[in-house]
């Protein structure tokens, strides 16, 4: 007799309520927003990228990214004013969600090692999580928020690793723009309008 697969769908669909679950921050610095399914995505890119160029374990790395606000799904997404007044166990909502699933021997010891902090994967994760924060203030910044500066100030100093730190450095020194604005060939620009 074979088991159904409610528990991986109940999972799957849980997984998708991070699509919905909005990132409450930006109401206090009064633009920018994001869901945490947006927020996890680049911060399991910038996290690859960091193992890549610090030895750490690159898949690894990213699936620690992928799950490190996964309890939000129940707990919605607190910010730090919010943070002051109530209280979530993530670790509880954390187990919760898994407790069910074939999967939980494999992403429990995640979460753990995410809540010790001890490995080079693990901290990478947690700066990668400041990191995608500083990559949105530094675009709101250069969108003409003036909040957005000292904001990111205050998530520089959380940063750990020496190499995030110096990251963080040419973020706020790069235009968000450049990536694809600086440097192409922008001839197209000229004949908008024009038939070619």
């Amino acid at each position: 007799m074979t088991k159904n697969n409610n528990d991986l769908v109940d999972f799957l669909f849980e997984a998708g309520m991070l699509r919905h679950t909005p990132r409450s921050g930006y109401a206090f610095l009064g633009s920018g927003k994001e869901s945490v399914a947006d927020h996890s995505f680049r911060v399991a890119i910038i996290g690859q990228s960091m193992a890549l160029k610090l030895n750490a374990n690159p898949l690894h790395t990213m699936q620690l990214c992928l799950y490190h606000d996964f309890h939000e799904a129940r707990t919605g997404d607190l910010n730090y004013v919010n943070k002051l007044y109530a209280k979530i166990d993530a670790d509880a909502a954390f187990k919760d969600a898994v407790k069910d699933q074939d999967l939980a021997k494999h992403l429990l010891p995640l979460w753990q090692e995410l809540v010790e902090n001890k490995t080079l994967e693990a901290q990478i994760t947690h700066d990668a999580d400041q990191l995608d924060l500083l990559l949105n203030l530094k675009r709101e910044k250069d969108l003409g928020n003036t909040y957005a500066e000292a904001w990111a100030k205050c998530c520089i100093e959380r940063l750990k690793l020496e190499y995030s730190i110096e990251l963080a450095k040419d973020i706020m020194q790069r235009d968000h723009s450049a990536w694809w604005f600086e440097g192409q060939d922008m001839s197209w620009w000229e004949r908008k309008g024009q038939r070619e």
